[in-house]
């Protein structure tokens, strides 16, 4: 799942507010997938801290049991807080939640919650920026499965300008524990983006997303290339 928040980092590094929003399209090379998928990312600061918010479908291929229309779709939504301009650390809530389609089957992306608080560290031109996060995370396991599951989140949100702003070098990493029914697991997931900006509004590039046992045991590598348009 995409949390690039790059429009964070547009913001920050070009003041460009009426630049807060973006529609990725992305060709996922990865094995056993070969399908497109959408992200539309939006962040909107205030004086008392910002809200991000982004939406991922997936148009999946015959291989994975939809011949026509979106098997999957995960949404993330998160608040910081402030109370000054040059706040550094911001406590923040954030959501997360979806659902999976296929022929003759659907499974829910399990409702979660996070608390915690975020730090971003960044150079006096904003080239470079680093938003480290740290959260407890509680996904709501529902009546029929008992309790609820609780462990910890650890986030890095980077991005990096290079040749004037033409290309800039962006993503996060997250790091997380959680309970199951099997025990107690750590998850990684990393999706570093590369994007040349042709102009104002259009960017190509592409990411590589790199996971250990998130949607299968052990590590799995899926490239893609991709589009973006910034609003």
């Amino acid at each position: 799942m995409k949390r690039i928040l790059f429009s964070l980092m547009a913001i920050l590094a070009f003041g460009a507010v009426a630049k807060a929003q973006n529609l990725q399209v992305h060709y996922d090379f990865g094995e056993d997938r070969k399908m497109v998928t959408t992200t539309l990312e939006m962040f909107k600061p205030d004086k008392y801290g910002s809200t991000f918010f982004f939406v991922d479908m997936d148009y999946s291929n015959d291989s994975r049991g939809v011949e026509n229309g979106v098997s999957l779709a995960y949404w993330e939504i998160a608040r910081s807080f402030k109370w000054n301009e040059t706040q550094k650390l911001e406590p923040r809530i954030e959501y997360n939640g979806g659902v999976g389609l296929g022929k003759g089957f659907n499974f829910p992306i399990k409702n979660s919650w996070l608390v915690g608080g975020q730090y971003t560290f960044n150079s006096t031109d904003f080239s470079k920026i680093l938003t480290l996060q740290a959260n407890v995370k509680q996904i709501k396991e529902g009546k029929a499965n008992g309790d609820n599951l609780t462990g910890y989140q650890l986030t890095a949100v980077w991005a990096v300008q290079l040749l004037e702003g033409k290309v800039s070098f962006v993503g996060f990493a997250d790091w997380w524990r959680q309970d199951s029914f099997g025990g107690s697991e750590h998850i990684f997931l990393t999706e570093p983006q590369i994007w040349y900006n042709a102009c104002n509004n259009f960017s190509f590039g592409g990411e590589v997303e790199i996971s250990n046992n998130f949607v299968k045991e052990g590590s799995l590598v899926c490239p893609t290339l991709a589009v973006k348009w910034t609003f």
